[in-house]
């Protein structure tokens, strides 16, 4: 099913209520706002605490522009133990592995309930979980673990970066140019917004955060700026783009506010002088909370005796939903089957061998369930 980021996944979420309702089992949707997409919850088992949460996002990347060899909404099974298709890494091999499992739970006589949860547009940054992880701490039993399915090759992973993106508008007064004093220069105030955020970029690198990362500190990235209508006029608006990416020490409030308070502190006074005219608005794009350690917490101790992964617990560059479930206090990790080097890639494929591990994990999470 064709589930890209920013359109409608509600095919995907009808057929697995589908399946849901053959097996009498209760389920919620969680719409977006507009309506067009939605996240799912599911409880299989008793209502009580203590379950454990199966979580996975239904969208996928963009295929326009790559050089695809077969359909990539078709899934292609190859002689060599591969499946091919848009998502079968990224991340709905997971799901179609928790969904297979769905008879074995509803025979295990679980003790402890399995938790569905399938958010919406995680790609363009965990737009869905939100509120996702709202209505499951509202509705249903507290639980013991949330496992995110996301591909680590089914290595336990503990802690990852986050994700923040913004766009930054400055309206100012379109003048001639050679009447500055009369105009406000969005795009020479937007270019001390971007400038004060490469000279954070420049600091964090300098100080370093975290050597289990790499890079071992949270990066910004200035990303476009665009504004301006010719070389005699100047201009009124300008848009930039940044980005952050912290590592969970680094993950709040703080480093957008810096940029806010340079913005109105030294920025808006300059933009306004001549003309009195100016504004400055910061939207939130995208924030993918990080995942930090929780020193041997429920969920990392479940995935280590279920897996039977004794390593050093793996960081990862890329984010998930799990901060959000980690931010409602519910232990979480991060463990699924196929790399995320097949990810996002022209002819996405997942080894058979990562589905038949995937598989046997979550047989041991309904046997854990059961006791």
């Amino acid at each position: 099913m064709d589930t890209t980021a920013q359109h409608t996944n509600l095919q995907l979420i009808g057929f697995v209520e589908a399946l849901l309702d053959d097996h009498g089992i209760p389920h919620e949707r969680v719409m977006s706002p507009d309506g067009t997409c939605a996240n799912l919850l599911a409880r299989i088992g008793p209502e009580v605490e203590g379950g454990v949460v199966l979580s996975g996002h239904t969208d996928c990347v963009p295929v326009v522009g790559q050089p695809w060899t077969r359909d990539p909404f078709t899934m292609h099974r190859s002689g060599d133990g591969r499946l091919y298709g848009r998502g079968v890494t990224d991340m709905k091999g997971f799901l179609a592995v928790v969904l297979a499992a769905v008879p074995k739970m509803l025979e295990a006589g679980l003790q402890r309930p399995v938790l569905l949860a399938l958010s919406y547009d995680e790609e363009i940054g965990t737009v869905g979980a939100p509120s996702l992880v709202d209505r499951l701490v509202e509705a249903l039993p507290r639980p013991e673990a949330v496992v995110i399915g996301e591909p680590t090759s089914m290595q336990v992973v503990t802690a990852h970066k986050g994700v923040r993106a913004f766009t930054t508008i400055v309206h100012g007064r379109d003048a001639h140019s050679s009447q500055p004093q009369k105009a406000a220069n969005a795009v020479a105030a937007a270019a001390r917004i971007a400038a004060f955020v490469d000279d954070l970029a420049i600091r964090h690198a300098e100080a370093g955060a975290d050597p289990r990362f790499d890079p071992p500190y949270t990066t910004f990235n200035v990303a476009t700026i665009d504004g301006g209508q010719a070389i005699n006029i100047v201009p009124r608006r300008c848009e930039l783009t940044w980005e952050y990416r912290p590592v969970p020490a680094d993950d709040g409030e703080e480093i957008v506010e810096q940029v806010r308070r340079f913005a109105e502190d030294e920025v808006l006074p300059t933009l306004q002088r001549g003309s009195g005219d100016g504004e400055i608005t910061f939207i939130v794009d995208a924030m993918a909370r990080a995942l930090a350690d929780e020193d041997g917490g429920p969920a990392e101790t479940l995935c280590r005796e279920l897996t039977g992964y004794t390593g050093q617990a793996r960081t990862v560059a890329f984010g998930t939903d799990g901060g959000h479930f980690q931010a409602a206090g519910l232990s979480t990790v991060v463990c699924g089957p196929g790399s995320i080097d097949q990810a996002h890639i022209a002819d996405e494929w997942i080894e058979v061998s990562q589905l038949d591990a995937a598989a046997r994990f979550v047989d041991g999470v309904i046997d854990h369930l059961t006791r």
